[in-house]
């Protein structure tokens, strides 16, 4: 389809994006790739009169890797994140991610900024920040705040940002122990049925911290703390797995859909993150 008739802007910095904002209010929308927002504007899901692209705004494409934090700007691609050699060191589970996100010319275009920032529960990265403790850092005309992604998603497509703020850019603390972010798809270039982010730590063959979150199981993505603490003190066996999965049953919520009925997508819920815990422990 073809979306309805909008007027496009294309500020060259966050002060004019910003005054688009307060000018044209709920009318307004911000695109940083596109991946997210043209398609449901073609699908006429999303309505937007006014379109502010981001795509000329400096200052948001960078990667910045401190000492123990990560700094990525709102316009880095998922192939940015791919094809950076120093964040597949310090933060390998990004690469594993965006890797397994659609295909290569959706990476090219697709942003980390609009994967987060729509609150689509099938998009990939959102669970992996909560898996990942991240904080989003918004911009407004009252200045900047930072909001973690474990209290960013509200309900599909609704999180903490206010129409009048643009999320600019994502922080991560480098992350530590194993990780693997394991999906389960239909095909090449779909959203999950189920997907799992876990990170591990562990000392002397013994669990101390564990980190899950689950993707496209519920009307948000799902930081599991439930299925976490089921792990900590235990040495991953079997009884631990079969109870971190038990409780990550708990805090779900899927639907039935064209992916499958809710018995299945619990089924696949439940392999996918014992795969993901299992490789994750292996490389703790």
């Amino acid at each position: 389809m073809i979306p309805a008739e909008f007027e496009y802007y294309r500020p060259k910095d966050m002060a004019g994006v910003l005054s688009l904002l307060e000018e044209h209010g709920d009318d307004a929308r911000v695109m940083a790739g596109g991946h997210s927002l043209i398609p449901m504007m073609k699908l006429r899901m999303a309505d937007v009169p006014h379109l502010i692209d981001l795509q000329d705004v400096g200052g948001l494409s960078n990667i910045e890797i401190n000492s123990d934090s990560i700094h990525i700007g709102a316009l880095v691609t998922q192939s940015d994140i791919v094809e950076h050699a120093g964040l597949a060191d310090v933060a390998p589970i990004l690469r594993e991610a965006a890797l397994q996100i659609a295909d290569p010319q959706v990476r090219y275009m697709g942003t980390i900024g609009g994967n987060v920032a729509n609150g689509d529960p099938g998009n990939d990265m959102p669970g992996l920040m909560q898996c990942l403790d991240a904080v989003f850092t918004v911009a407004g005309a009252d200045g900047e705040r930072q909001i973690p992604a474990r209290d960013f998603y509200e309900a599909a497509y609704m999180t903490a940002r206010e129409d009048d703020e643009v999320l600019t850019s994502v922080t991560i603390a480098h992350p530590q122990g194993g990780y693997a972010y394991e999906k389960q798809k239909r095909k090449i270039g779909d959203y999950a049925t189920a997907a799992a982010a876990v990170q591990i730590t562990k000392e002397g063959g013994t669990c101390v911290s564990a980190s899950i979150a689950m993707t496209n199981l519920s009307d948000t993505p799902v930081y599991s703390e439930a299925a976490g603490a089921a792990l900590v003190g235990t040495s991953l066996n079997d009884a631990a797995l079969s109870a971190a999965i038990a409780a990550m049953w708990g805090d779900i919520d899927p639907t039935e859909d064209n992916r499958g009925p809710i018995a299945f997508k619990n089924h696949v819920a439940g392999v996918i993150l014992r795969r993901a815990l299992e490789r994750a422990w292996s490389r703790a």
